[in-house]
């Protein structure tokens, strides 16, 4: 029989980075919601790039540490 990949305790060791994670996506929200740097400044998408960038990253990195565990 093949295991599952993400089992119970799989699941409870990367629940840690769910919360990161939300509090990112929040802010990814805000500033698409608010715009305060206006729409199509640099500093926009340097503060995009440095919300979106390190969520991609941690979810990619939860990912891979899930199915190594």
């Amino acid at each position: 029989m093949a295991e599952r990949v993400f089992d119970r305790e799989t699941i409870l060791d990367t629940t840690v980075n769910v919360i990161p994670l939300g509090i990112m996506a929040f802010f990814f929200v805000v500033f698409l919601v608010f715009a305060p740097w206006g729409g199509s400044s640099l500093v926009g998408l340097i503060s995009f790039a440095l919300i979106v960038i390190p969520f991609i990253g941690l979810a990619l990195l939860t990912y891979l540490t899930a199915r190594v565990i």
